[in-house]
């Protein structure tokens, strides 16, 4: 399979049933499947990696959004119209993921996260339970930056976008952790189908590969979707530290050690 030995594959389908985990339960499974596909494809160009992780998650995620869908109170309307305009700016961000200067991002988007979790720690009640009415200038606001923005950067690198999602949801529009988590995918399966459309017009998905590595992908997101609307806000919570953690020494390794 595009001279990918035995063991390499085995590594990537586990890897893809961890992402699938984290990214139904909070988002962010990029951080893990991403570099794995990365290091597991060393002689093509990372266009493939980028290509097939889109293949492989919108699987997962789609997996995920249903199980949420049946027992989560998700406003589909609006979960769909955001994922609309996310999907469409997630093309955009496909289409200059080969011209991207890395180098240059990921100092900014480490500083994001760390905000993001300094927040989080400060204020343990964040997303634990919904918060007050949502006037229209925070949902037009919510467009601007979980539609355009983050659904740009999902298209232009991918890694952390459902955590950045769940954030935006939560500080915007007051959900709960586990609701934010639930519209979340719905924005997700949107975002990646754009971004996938882009990444196949190129020619830049190793289709067989992806297939294997969805169905551990759907696998471990089916189980992060029953754990989180299980467990509740405050296991989302603790997930979203730790996926954050993770993501921050993951893009600091990239940049000064790598």
């Amino acid at each position: 399979m595009y001279d990918i030995s035995f063991t390499a594959v085995a590594v990537l389908c586990v890897g893809a049933a961890m992402a699938g985990w984290i990214d139904a339960v909070v988002g962010g499974g990029g951080l893990l499947q991403l570099p794995a596909l990365l290091i597991g494809l060393p002689h093509l160009s990372p266009a493939y990696a980028l290509g097939t992780n889109k293949a492989v998650s919108v699987v997962g995620t789609g997996a995920a959004a249903a199980t949420y869908l049946r027992k989560a109170p998700v406003d589909v309307r609006l979960a769909c119209r955001l994922g609309v305009v996310a999907a469409l700016s997630s093309v955009g961000g496909a289409f200059f993921a080969a011209g991207v200067n890395s180098a240059v991002l990921r100092p900014l988007i480490m500083v994001l996260l760390l905000g993001v979790a300094t927040f989080v720690v400060l204020r343990p009640q964040f997303g634990q339970t919904p918060g007050g009415v949502v006037t229209r200038q925070r949902v037009l606001t919510t467009f601007g930056v979980a539609g355009v923005g983050i659904g740009f950067y999902d298209g232009l690198l991918g890694p952390g976008t459902g955590t950045f999602l769940v954030i935006a949801l939560v500080a915007l529009l007051n959900m709960d952790m586990v609701t934010a988590s639930a519209t979340t995918k719905v924005v997700n399966v949107c975002t990646n189908i754009g971004a996938l459309a882009m990444f196949a017009w190129q020619g830049t998905v190793l289709w067989k590969l992806a297939l294997l590595m969805a169905l551990f992908n759907m696998s471990g997101g089916l189980v992060g979707a029953h754990m989180a609307l299980k467990r509740g806000s405050g296991f989302v919570r603790v997930v979203l530290l730790a996926t954050v953690v993770g993501l921050v020494t993951k893009l600091a390794y990239d940049q000064w050690w790598a």
